[in-house]
């Protein structure tokens, strides 16, 4: 019998970075206001690489994956924006508000 063990690494995404002040300091595309959460978005609608490095030209297709690479290493947390930018959530968060009328 034989114990596994496993053994965490710490992946770095070059393309990947947080800066203050910064689409609210979410993970973004180095010097973008790109977000991982919004290439999430986009990919989970059925986007495709190709079109997103074509709709935002700026980008190259190494930045796209991994921007999906860090959401696969750090899913709960990306899953968490998404989750908390919704809609939904904004309506509610901004009842009352004087721009809203």
């Amino acid at each position: 019998m034989t114990i596994a063990t496993v053994v965490k690494i710490k992946v770095k995404h070059p393309y990947i970075e947080t800066r203050p002040g910064v689409c609210g300091g979410e993970p973004v595309i180095v010097n973008t206001r790109i977000s991982v959460s919004l290439i999430v978005e986009m990919e989970m609608a059925g986007t495709c690489v190709d079109d997103m490095a074509a709709m935002y030209p700026h980008i190259t297709h190494a930045q796209v994956y991994d921007a999906l690479s860090y959401y696969y290493d750090h899913k709960e947390e990306i899953d968490l924006i998404i989750d908390e930018n919704k809609e939904e959530i904004w309506i509610e968060k901004t009842k009352g508000k004087d721009w809203r009328k």
